[in-house]
């Protein structure tokens, strides 16, 4: 099951450069702003967005030891979106001991 969540995972995080790369090359983000905020359903994703990193972001608090870390990575989840959340997994994942499975990638904290 490991393996399969780092190769998930794994082209999740590839998947999503891919995707805002060439978004950014095709679409500038900065100039379409009052458009896309003036769509209700724009204002919703970033609601859900937002909803989304503070739970991960409880959970990156939980696993790290570190203030410092927890408020760098706070930062990465904002500005990176799902780049960042999959970079947490796939790091946590690539932590585990061989004899280790779910129970330690959800529970064990970094230490």
């Amino acid at each position: 099951m490991i393996t399969f969540l780092k190769i998930f995972f794994g082209a999740l995080f590839l998947w999503m450069c891919f995707q805002v790369i060439n978004t950014s090359i095709h679409s500038n983000l900065f100039k379409e702003w009052d458009f896309l905020g003036s769509i209700p359903w724009m204002r919703a994703t970033l609601w859900d967005f937002y909803a989304n990193v503070t739970v991960i972001f409880l959970w990156v608090c939980y696993k790290e030891n570190s203030v410092v870390f927890s408020i760098i990575w706070l930062i990465l989840l904002v500005a990176l979106g799902s780049i960042a959340s999959c970079a947490y997994v796939l790091i946590q994942l690539f932590r585990l001991k061989p004899n280790e499975g779910l129970k330690e990638f959800f529970s064990k904290q970094n230490g």
